[in-house]
């Protein structure tokens, strides 16, 4: 039996989150095209005939200018080195840039075995592929270079033999019916949030935050959610509340139907926004939104 832990690192957008979804074949971490999406570090087991792998999806390294994005790469960093293999989500269908040269930088500093994931190879035409493969591979003496697509299912189960096979031999780390570590009210905040990108402008995903006040099962069969949704001024809370509250409607249904999909249970959801300038730099805060704090 193999047992272990593979880290998904990267810079922001490049996958990471799209390939766990996949490989465990449920929902874990919100997506989205903004970038720096997943802001915590979230864990997703799957169990295969021989053995278990702990995934563990982490934020998109990149230089930080808040507290919170402090937070986000600490966790990022922290996960690289508490793992057994890495594996480093590049875009293929972006162009290499200075941010590709940060991340491959701070993989050279740890001694664990690196595979490179090529993802969203779907949007690439074949032949820019082995030139991209043979530009990475001058880079770093990784493991192994796999082009995958967490789209379509291209080289997905490849990648995942291929992590069983750089694992160390071990017993399960965790119950057979195991699937993540992350709290209900974590999804609760994630699945809202995902609607807020979803459905606003580009310049809220940095600034903006949910926090869930109330998380109440009394009522059995009907849940009742009471968020809060954070932003840094009185111009986003603008776009978020929409012309005459229609955009708040709209992110409250939408994320109500996937609160009740995740859920499988009726939603009460009441939504508020409220201005805290900021709060990216508000430790309290910071650990309202479960953003681990390594560095202190």
């Amino acid at each position: 039996m193999k047992s272990g832990f593979v880290s998904l690192i990267g810079r922001p957008n490049a996958g990471k989150s799209t390939l766990l979804n996949r490989i465990v074949g449920q929902k874990l971490a919100i997506v989205s095209d903004k970038p720096q999406t997943t802001r915590t570090r979230v864990v997703g087991v799957k169990n295969y005939p021989d053995g278990q792998v702990v995934f563990v999806d982490t934020p998109g390294v990149h230089k930080p200018t808040h507290r919170m994005n402090v937070r986000m790469v600490d966790v990022a960093l922290e996960a690289m080195r508490e793992v057994d293999l890495l594996a480093l989500v590049v875009d293929a269908s972006a162009r290499p840039g200075p941010g590709d040269r940060y991340v491959l930088d701070v993989v050279k500093e740890v001694n664990t075995p690196v595979i490179l994931v090529l993802s969203k190879v779907d949007l690439i035409a074949k032949a820019r592929l082995l030139p991209l493969i043979d530009h990475y591979r001058q880079t770093h003496p990784f493991a192994e270079i796999v082009p995958a697509s967490a789209l379509d299912g291209v080289n997905v189960e490849t990648l995942e033999r291929l992590f069983l096979q750089y694992l160390p031999e071990g017993d399960p780390l965790y119950p057979p019916d195991y699937l993540t570590d992350q709290t209900e009210r974590f999804f609760v905040s994630e699945i809202v949030r995902e609607q807020v990108l979803r459905l606003t402008h580009d310049e809220l995903p940095f600034s903006t935050a949910v926090l869930v006040d109330r998380f109440d099962e009394s009522e059995g069969t009907l849940l009742k959610l009471y968020c809060t949704i954070l932003v840094e001024r009185e111009s986003q809370k603008g776009i978020v509340v929409g012309k005459g509250g229609e955009m708040i409607k709209q992110i409250g249904t939408a994320a109500r139907l996937a609160l009740e999909a995740h859920f499988e249970s009726r939603v009460f959801l009441d939504l508020h926004v409220k201005v805290k300038s900021q709060w990216r730099n508000d430790e309290r805060v910071l650990d309202e939104i479960n953003l681990q704090n390594r560095g202190g």
